[in-house]
This record gives C-alpha cells, sequence and structure tokens, in this order.
C-alpha cells in the first residue's frame, strides 16, 4: 500500500524534550487512514527516528493489529526474548513483563540478535495512572556524547551479552527460542553465533559478541547501537541484584554484559551510560490510542517506571542484518 498523492502534509509538532508529535483528527477507520499516510508517516520516521501519532484511536488489539500492517507490512517473530511477552496475534505482543516500579533503561529491541527490527511500533490501549511513557533517545548524538575512549574501546571490542534461562525468572527456553527441544536450542545457538553450555540442572548458559556501534543501513550514521547498560548487573535495582546474586551466584544471573574481551563493565561505566541517554531522552505520556513509531537503529527506547494498569502493544518490523550495519571490516568478521 502506498499514501495518496493527494493526501495533505502532516502538521508535526516538535518540541526538544518529546517525540515529534502529529495530531489528527479521529479517521473512523483507522487501518485505511494508516495505508493511505503511510509513506508520508514513514518518511517523518526517516527525518526524525520517531513519531508519535496522536488521534487515530485504536481501541483492541485487531484494531492495532491492522494499523501495523498497513504501516509496516510483515511483522517480524521475537527470538531470544529475555522477558515473557504475551501473544496476540503473529508478530503482536505484549510489553515485555517488568515490575512496574522498575525502569526498562534505554535500549535497542533485540541489539544482541544477528537479524534486528528496523522498526519498532508501539500502540497505547490502556494508559498507565502516572509515568510509564516510552521514551526515545537518538542514537548518533549518545555515541557523540560518549567519552571517546569508551566509545573506542566498545567500537573495536564489540559487547558480550551472557544469559542463564532458568524456570523460575526471565524468558524461558520456550519463550526466547520457541521450543523446549535441547537440539533445537543447539541448532539454533549455532546458526546465530551464540555460544552454548548446558549445566547438570539442565539450565542453560549462553554468550554471544555483538557490535556496540553500527552504521544506519539507510543513512551511513554511526549509532551507539545495543543493550550494554540495560542487560548489565549494575542496572538492577540493588536489591533485586543481591537477591540474584545470591539465588544464582555471579555468574548465573538471567544476564549481564561485559566488554567484548570478557572483562567487567563497572558500575561507574553503567551509570554514565545512563546518564548520558537521559540527557538526551524525549517523553510524552501516553494516551489511549497513541501510535509510536521508532527507527530502532537511529533511536533507542525505554519503559518509565508507572502505577496504575498500562496495556501498551507491541511489533518489530523490517528486519535488517547486523552485518549489514557494522562500521568496519574487522566487526564484520566476527
Amino acid at each position: 500500500m502506498t499514501s495518496s498523492p493527494l493526501a495533505p502534509p502532516l502538521d508535526v509538532e516538535q518540541a526538544p524534550d518529546r517525540p515529534p508529535l502529529l495530531h489528527i483528527d479521529t479517521p473512523g477507520d483507522a487501518p485505511s487512514w494508516a495505508a493511505e499516510h503511510r509513506d508520508a508517516l514513514r518518511a517523518q520516521v526517516a527525518e526524525h527516528g520517531a513519531l508519535l501519532v496522536r488521534g487515530l484511536g485504536p481501541r483492541t488489539p485487531e484494531q492495532v493489529g491492522a494499523v501495523f500492517a498497513a504501516l509496516a507490512g510483515g511483522l517480524m517473530t521475537e527470538r531470544e526474548a529475555f522477558a515473557p511477552r504475551e501473544t496476540y496475534s503473529p508478530g503482536l505482543y505484549s510489553s515485555s513483563t517488568w515490575p512496574a516500579n522498575q525502569p526498562m533503561c534505554m535500549h535497542h529491541e533485540l541489539s544482541y540478535t544477528l537479524e534486528v527490527p528496523g522498526l519498532m511500533l508501539f500502540a497505547c490501549l490502556i494508559p498507565p495512572g502516572d509515568g510509564g511513557a516510552t521514551a526515545v533517545a537518538d542514537a548518533e548524538q549518545v555515541l557523540q556524547a560518549l567519552p571517546k575512549a569508551l566509545s573506542e574501546r566498545f567500537e573495536r571490542e564489540g559487547w558480550l551479552l551472557t544469559r542463564s534461562y532458568n524456570d523460575e525468572i526471565g524468558a524461558s527456553l520456550a519463550e526466547s527460542f520457541g521450543t523446549e527441544d535441547h537440539a533445537a536450542v543447539e541448532r539454533y545457538c549455532r546458526a546465530h553465533a551464540i555460544d552454548f553450555t548446558w549445566q547438570p540442572d539442565g539450565s542453560l548458559r549462553t554468550r554471544q559478541l555483538r557490535s556496540a556501534v553500527v552504521r544506519h543501513p539507510v543513512t551511513g550514521r554511526r549509532c551507539w547501537f545495543n543493550q550494554i547498560a540495560f542487560l548489565n548487573e549494575w542496572t538492577l535495582a540493588p536489591e533485586v541484584r543481591e537477591y540474584l546474586v545470591d539465588e544464582y551466584g555471579a555468574d548465573g544471573l538471567p544476564f549481564n554484559t561485559c566488554y567484548g574481551d570478557g572483562s567487567p563493565i563497572g558500575e561507574d561505566v553503567v551509570a554514565q551510560l545512563n546518564t548520558t541517554y537521559e540527557r538526551l531522552t524525549r517523553r510524552e505520556p501516553w494516551q489511549a490510542g497513541d501510535i509510536l513509531l521508532v527507527d530502532n537503529i537511529r533511536t533507542a527506547h525505554s519503559r518509565e517506571p508507572y502505577t496504575g494498569e498500562r496495556q501498551v502493544l507491541v511489533s518489530m518490523a523490517e528486519p535488517r542484518r547486523l552485518a549489514d550495519c557494522v562500521p568496519t571490516p574487522e566487526a564484520s568478521a566476527r
């Protein structure tokens, strides 16, 4: 589907502290409106990295799925999830299960996979009572704002994600790999450059080395693209980290991140990353019926703590091969 050549230009509001915002009159048939204006909406995402559409007004998962299909076409099936989601229809999910009082810090969705979503789509059906924004930050600006020595080390070495799968916390094998069959999990790991070890109790531990800085596949601009801070032990609330270390041991955390050479990342570095993100964060409180489109490579996103009920649906689209985005030949050889 393409936009009508007679469709009026979009009047997008811009402010330094929030994502670009488009107000529209309720169109009645939201999927048809989305299909008609698809190209114009996507052009705004390409220009700004994100776009919040207010007034489109899908109210059910079925309507959200139809709008997302109109905007993005085929939706991706999530693999290697770090937290459980509810599946509403193929490619349409709930937001990740995560404690409401804990933030989900800035990150790029599935940046540790070999095929990453180029586009993230969010829709709010029930806004929270307070907080809970899906905030965004420009990854090119984040890279420029980080200390040069730190960004150059990560660009040179990459980052290492370690995971421990169990039945008590985080995503299960079935939720992450789509199967509990050990042979199938092993085949997936070998095909996706994931080192794996089965523990005596039958649990799985994995390690995967990925690039921390990539070039945008369309603009060629260098972006800070990873989940180094979000999936690091020092981003966890102190009481949560202490419990997990006591329960599973320092090397048995459900997820953790290291420098590419395997050495630990200090608490001060994680704090510096999160502080840099916060300086560049743009946020807008959710309203029912809002749609947020995010260029997943150019723009990081977060989920802030909230109170009350919150229902935000998520889809991923436009898969990009990470090897096509790495900034140097050395990185693509990993």
